[in-house]
């Protein structure tokens, strides 16, 4: 993985916590955007941990030119309370998800193989305000609500519990179906709504009002 952040004390606590003995290996880290792009090619990271603010390439504008990518990394987004707006424009960035710097130690490293994994990871205790301001901020213009119809009824039962964030094991459970039936349904979603990720999934499960901000518990944990 490749750590980004403009304070060395915070890059020092996360390779103390993401160690390789449990099957983290940092390859290279950077103290500004403008450096992620050349740590990227050169150290072809499965995921990158993103601080927001940094003083010449911030975290949002360091992910967008990471999305151009042929096979752009994961990018998991580090944040702090006050940083809603930044955060709903990390996920139009293409964020897979934020976790707050303060979050337990277990909650951190949950959240990096979660992403690494090609999952989603938004951290309950801001979900609901950063993506009402993503919805404020950047309403849906393109009339692509339409698409829903393009949906099977099943498949919008599917993408509703995305947004509430259940993984596809749960979602399995709640629906009465196997894992690979869950799996072949939110490949259809992407599909149909052209949709990156499981991220993109939750912001459009939101913005779209398939699901509302009080819809995810801050008792699930920060892995969707």
């Amino acid at each position: 993985m490749l750590l980004v952040d403009d304070q060395e004390l915070v890059r020092s606590g996360l390779r103390r916590i993401l160690r390789r003995k449990d099957g983290f290996v940092i390859v290279g880290e950077c103290a500004d955007g403008s450096e992620v792009p050349g740590a990227v090619a050169e150290h072809t990271p499965d995921v990158v941990l993103m601080d927001l603010r940094m003083k010449k390439v911030d975290g949002i504008r360091a992910t967008r030119d990471l999305r151009s990518a042929a096979q752009p990394p994961p990018v998991l987004v580090l944040t702090t309370f006050d940083d809603d707006d930044l955060l709903s424009g990390s996920l139009r960035a293409g964020a897979a998800g934020f976790i707050l710097k303060d979050s337990p130690a277990e909650d951190l490293i949950r959240a990096v193989r979660t992403v690494a994994e090609g999952g989603a990871c938004l951290d309950p205790a801001v979900t609901g305000r950063v993506l009402a301001t993503y919805h404020t901020v950047a309403p849906s213009s393109d009339g692509d609500g339409n698409r829903l119809t393009e949906l099977t009824a099943r498949e919008l039962d599917v993408l509703a519990l995305i947004g509430r964030g259940l993984s596809n094991s749960e979602i399995g459970r709640e629906l009465g179906i196997s894992g690979v039936t869950v799996k072949s349904h939110v490949g259809h979603i992407f599909l149909k709504l052209d949709l990156r990720d499981r991220a993109a999934a939750i912001v459009y499960a939101f913005d779209h009002g398939i699901v509302s901000p009080g819809d995810t518990g801050p008792d699930r944990g920060p892995a969707v």
